[in-house]
């Protein structure tokens, strides 16, 4: 079989494709497999900060087009700017094997967060990533920045920034670990929902090809993941807004560490919530209830934090 594959033109989504072709070569030796690049609204725009141009399916549309028209079979995205729901008739198989979900401090000069000089100008388009950081060093001057990797380092040299903020994940993906200069661990800055996962996108009833990318998966990333969606799905979450969850599995239970706050930065609340033992549960259903319970859970918890402090 011959498979459609359809993704974004930059370095980076390029790179995570051909290392999710790469994998299906390995697995499916039979089958061949052709790159599509789609341009979207988001490649379109890239002067404009994100919460000033819509939701996350900016970078989506496109893509979800050709999939229903079955131009393409595949999409490979971030599952982090995806937004909470597929379009009608598509859906995502089960996530692989997870990257490194933290993010990361590219720095000019300083080699940690405290390191950095008073009012240090720091780069990033996210606001989850802005208001943590500002958590963290509320004496930071945190501007808006937008491109790709390249770009991002490029603009942070030439507008003389001391350093941007990055996903871990797409570093490494673009093999240029090299240039991070610290980590930020999930207690310091809790990760957008499913960074570190990319998402694949088929039409629901490709059940061959959904049945092919399900024999890659990976059970852990997979539920952590669903819990993390599920949270931005209950919370509400947008482009507009800073949210991040980060689940793991620990002693058979699913931890859930959650972020939520106001557009402006003003209300933050952040929360950490334990599932039951999951005594290796394999009915899926069951599953995806606990899924919904902890992030039920950790939405009640936020909600009531930010009710205090009107």
């Amino acid at each position: 079989m011959r498979y459609r594959v359809g993704t974004r033109g930059s370095k980076l989504a390029l790179a995570q494709t051909k290392q999710v072709i790469e994998k299906l070569k390995s697995a499916f030796p039979e089958d061949e497999f052709d790159v599509v690049i789609i341009k979207t609204t988001g490649d379109m725009d890239q002067k404009s900060q994100l919460d000033q141009i819509g939701s996350k399916g900016i970078f989506v549309k496109e893509i979800e087009e050709e999939l229903l028209e079955e131009k393409i079979h595949l999409a490979v995205h971030s599952m982090k700017d995806m937004p909470d729901t597929t379009a009608d008739g598509l859906i995502f198989t089960k996530a692989w094997k997870r990257e490194d979900p933290r993010d990361v401090l590219i720095l000019r000069e300083a080699v940690s967060v405290d390191d950095l000089p008073k009012g240090a100008v720091i780069g990033t388009g996210s606001k989850r990533r802005k208001y943590q950081l500002l958590k963290i060093r509320p004496d930071l001057n945190i501007v808006g920045i937008r491109g790709n990797v390249d770009t991002r380092i490029r603009k942070m040299q030439e507008e003389e920034m001391d350093g941007i903020v990055l996903a871990a994940a797409g570093i490494n993906r673009l093999g240029r670990e090299q240039e991070i200069t610290c980590y930020l661990e999930p207690d310091q800055m809790i990760p957008a929902p499913a960074q570190g996962t990319l998402a694949l996108e088929v039409k629901a009833d490709n059940i061959q090809l959904i049945r092919k990318l399900n024999r890659l998966s990976d059970q852990e990333t997979d539920i952590c993941v669903k819990a993390e969606r599920q949270f931005l799905k209950q919370i509400g979450g947008s482009c507009h807004l800073p949210v991040g969850a980060y689940c793991k599995i620990q002693d058979e239970k699913l931890v859930l560490r959650a972020m939520f706050g106001t557009e402006n930065g003003k209300k933050m609340a952040y929360t950490k919530v334990e599932s039951a033992v999951l005594n290796k549960i394999e009915d899926s259903s069951q599953i995806d209830e606990i899924c919904r319970q902890i992030a039920r859970e950790a939405v009640e918890k936020i909600q009531i934090q930010l009710s205090h402090e009107e």
